[in-house]
């Protein structure tokens, strides 16, 4: 009799190793299948800039492991270091951190098609409205058009927009970004802040004879500086969400972005 129970326990314990051997084999195939499309992210480690909608998709990616970062760089960095499996991002950008690092790739298929607005506070639709008429009047003469093609391209030459001298101003436009968001906005190698939506808002300004002021700041602390009166306006490849519409107010978009992976290759 204890013969046979020890046969029996013998039998169990070996079916119980290779079960778990199984899962466990099982378990990391699913973790090291290579990312081809967005269907692949399931059970991966996703870097994402902390409070963009990239890390707003992420979070609905099953059994994804979402590792947010203070900037965009940092995650590509950290997916380049092997620390993370993909970098969820805008287009633009991504195409500026993967000619940076030859060791990635960004896979054809796009995640998510977004638009960028300028956000501005529920209390100054006044200034809402300024900013808002000044895009239309530069997506009609063409303005809009051609700072952008200054940044994006392949004949983008990076010259940034030279505000009219000859424009008699007043008042101010005080603008919140985060310059880690090339080619949006970045800083140059004198430390200044350039990049499209600094362009366009420079433009806007001469189109309502006003000043700009630019501060950058952490992406995540736009919002809620802007909400609080504190800035004017918030541009930073800001696209409109429920979240955010219920603490700002935006204007139409200016410009047609898509959410991209960026994979080791």
């Amino acid at each position: 009799m204890k013969r046979n129970l020890g046969i029996i326990l013998s039998a169990l314990i070996l079916t119980a190793c290779i079960s778990g051997c199984g899962k466990e084999e099982q378990e990391e195939s699913v973790v090291n299948t290579p990312i081809t499309s967005a269907d692949d992210l399931s059970g991966k480690k996703i870097g994402t800039q902390l409070g963009t909608t990239g890390y707003i998709f992420a979070q609905d990616i099953e059994g994804a492991k979402v590792e947010p970062f203070s900037t965009g760089s940092e995650a590509v960095k950290a997916l380049a270091d092997g620390e993370i499996d993909a970098v969820l991002i805008d287009a633009e950008t991504a195409n500026v951190f993967v000619e940076e690092n030859t060791s990635l790739t960004i896979l054809d298929e796009p995640f998510a098609v977004e638009e960028y607005s300028v956000a501005y506070s529920k209390d100054n639709d006044e200034m809402g409205k300024k900013i808002d008429s000044a895009i239309s009047a530069l997506k009609e003469n063409g303005t809009l058009d051609e700072i952008k093609s200054h940044w994006i391209g392949d004949n983008a030459d990076e010259v940034s927009y030279v505000p009219k001298s000859d424009i008699p101003r007043e008042g101010t436009i005080k603008v919140a970004t985060n310059a880690e968001f090339p080619p949006y906005e970045s800083f140059n190698e004198s430390s200044e802040i350039v990049g499209i939506d600094i362009d366009m808002m420079n433009a806007v300004c001469d189109e309502l004879g006003m000043e700009l002021v630019v501060e950058s700041m952490d992406f995540d602390s736009i919002i809620p500086s802007v909400n609080s009166g504190e800035y004017d306006a918030g541009v930073a490849g800001i696209s409109v969400t429920p979240e955010r519409e219920e603490n700002v107010s935006f204007t139409q978009s200016y410009a047609t972005s898509t959410q991209v992976i960026i994979v080791k290759k």
